[in-house]
């Protein structure tokens, strides 16, 4: 059977933090390098650098790309791999814009503002009012995921109504417009969930979010982790060193669960529990678990911050493959369609 694609991506606001790391960029390298029993791989990755994403919360582009070129060294400094992972740029792909066109043809405004991750969007910005290119993130978002044919999308449970936006997408273009040869032009992908998609931020209230200001960067040194996770909400019942805590309440906890070791987490959960395990102590052997883990990480990033030219040549080479792909998609959906027939 060939590999199943893979797309997924990220908005470029710079530096990744935990939250990202164990909810997409480590499923994102498992899946780029998971091999079957006869030795090939299981998936076809693709990442993308949603640029035009950025537009929907903020007009400023001065930034972006400083900040897309931030967010590449963390992928690569995670593992991801140009050669087998193409890594592009939205904006610069320009059948993004164009099947984006053409499928918000396909879904109304009123499907649009029942999607839950909208609402919840617009309660953690704070925001006043919406642009209409805000309302159609998840059809600029099916139109990342179907110009690739994305069979497989991992995400975060919070983004599986924007896979299901896609789906009914794919369905209604697939039964309105069929390809004499092909039949449907596109696949209904279905959502992978990621096991850690909502790695609570500092503050215990919400998940990490560099504009709620609860992160431990993945750039981030020992003495700056520490730093932060003293910062971080622990059991409010647990007041005094010697009270017994209760680990299910505590974000450090939930921290240990990820970057400890299971021989680690038991002792943890029993030591809070008893009371012989102080907050303060907890939070250092967490932070310096998350450090050992970072490690590597952080030295791959120095290395690559040290080749910005090889940086950027990746993410040219990646956007060259990116628009072979794209430029054949749409070649199906206009035949599909019938637009620019001559005869």
């Amino acid at each position: 059977m060939a590999a199943q694609r893979i797309l997924s991506g990220m908005r470029p606001t710079g530096q990744l933090h935990l939250g990202h790391y164990t909810g997409a960029l480590e499923s994102w390298v498992q899946q780029q390098n998971l091999l079957d029993e006869k030795g090939a791989h299981v998936y076809e990755t693709c990442f993308l650098i949603a640029d035009y994403h950025n537009l929907t919360t903020s007009l400023e582009t001065g930034e972006i790309y400083a900040n897309t070129l931030d967010m590449l060294i963390d992928w690569l400094a995670a593992g991801v791999d140009p050669e087998k992972s193409p890594v592009f740029r939205q904006s610069q792909i320009k059948e993004h814009a164009e099947l984006f066109l053409l499928f918000s043809m396909l879904i109304t405004s009123s499907r649009l503002e029942r999607n839950p991750t909208l609402k919840e969007q617009v309660r953690d910005l704070n925001m006043e009012s919406m642009v209409y290119g805000h309302l159609g993130y998840p059809v600029l978002q099916a139109a990342d995921i179907l110009l690739y044919k994305g069979n497989v999308v991992p995400v975060g449970e919070d983004q599986i109504p924007h896979v299901e936006i896609t789906r009914e997408i794919a369905r209604k273009f697939n039964n309105h417009y069929p390809h004499p040869v092909i039949g449907e032009v596109f696949p209904e992908p279905e959502p992978k969930i990621t096991k850690f998609s909502r790695l609570l931020g500092l503050d215990g209230k919400a998940k990490m979010s560099k504009s709620l200001g609860n992160t431990i960067l993945l750039a981030d040194g020992p003495e700056d982790v520490f730093k932060k996770m003293r910062t971080a909400v622990t059991d409010t019942a647990k007041i005094r060193k010697n009270d017994p805590g209760h680990p299910e309440v505590c974000t450090v906890f939930s921290y240990h669960a990820r970057f400890s070791s299971p021989e680690q987490l038991a002792g943890i959960d029993a030591d809070c529990r008893s009371g012989s395990l102080g907050c303060v102590d907890c939070k250092k052997l967490c932070a310096a678990n998350i450090s050992l883990e970072l490690a590597p990480l952080i030295e791959k990033r120095h290395y690559y911050q040290s080749q910005m030219d090889l940086v950027k040549n990746i993410l040219l080479e990646g956007e060259a493959k990116a628009n072979v792909i794209a430029r054949h998609t749409m070649q199906e959906v206009r035949t599909a369609m019938k637009l620019g027939e001559t005869n």
